[in-house]
């Protein structure tokens, strides 16, 4: 199977596993291995990045910060960054053209200092899958895999982005489920 890296998995309304019921994950790694994602539309109403960034003793920025998410349910204390640039920090992994993913405690210094990327998401965990398990829950249809999109990504509303993702691509996924089929 050709690498997902860069797509998100949308779940449909088949998701057996409530903790993803309504989610969109964008894929950060997949290969013969397994895979690894960010939950994009899960913010954590517990933790703030004022709490990361006082934990951390970093400088406090002005005006508004973003949500820390709930990226999976694997190693909840890990911190991620999933970023847009041109040209990205040295210690990131580009996922595709132009989006990077880093958990380097410099890259959250700089976005403390208003140096960082414009745009970002932080995320406390991740979601992963071992070998072949992916593609068991792709053949079940209990996700739905588009490619990702920038916008969805960074600019639409956390509570509008399972839809949107869909919906970019005609898709409604509300009833996904009512017309899939096999033949």
């Amino acid at each position: 199977m050709e690498s997902l890296a860069g797509h998100f998995l949308i779940s449909t309304p088949q998701m057996p596993d409530p903790r993803f019921q309504e989610q969109v994950i964008y894929l950060c790694a997949h290969n013969e291995e397994g895979a690894m994602g960010l939950v994009i539309n899960n913010p954590n109403p517990e933790i703030t990045l004022l709490d990361i960034l006082h934990g951390s003793n970093l400088t406090i920025p002005n005006g508004p910060l973003p949500a820390v998410y709930m990226g999976g349910p694997v190693d909840m204390d890990a911190g991620f960054i999933l970023y847009a640039a041109e040209i990205p920090d040295r210690y990131a992994i580009e996922i595709k053209s132009g989006v990077y993913l880093s958990r380097d405690s410099r890259l959250l210094e700089d976005i403390s200092l208003g140096q960082g990327p414009g745009h970002f998401l932080f995320f406390l965990g991740y979601a992963g899958w071992g070998a072949g398990q992916l593609e068991g829950e792709l053949m079940d249809n209990s996700w739905l895999t588009v490619p990702g999109d920038l916008n969805v990504l960074f600019h639409t509303p956390d509570e509008q982005k399972w839809k949107k993702a869909a919906q970019i691509f005609g898709i409604d996924i509300t009833i996904f489920g009512d017309i899939m089929g096999s033949a």
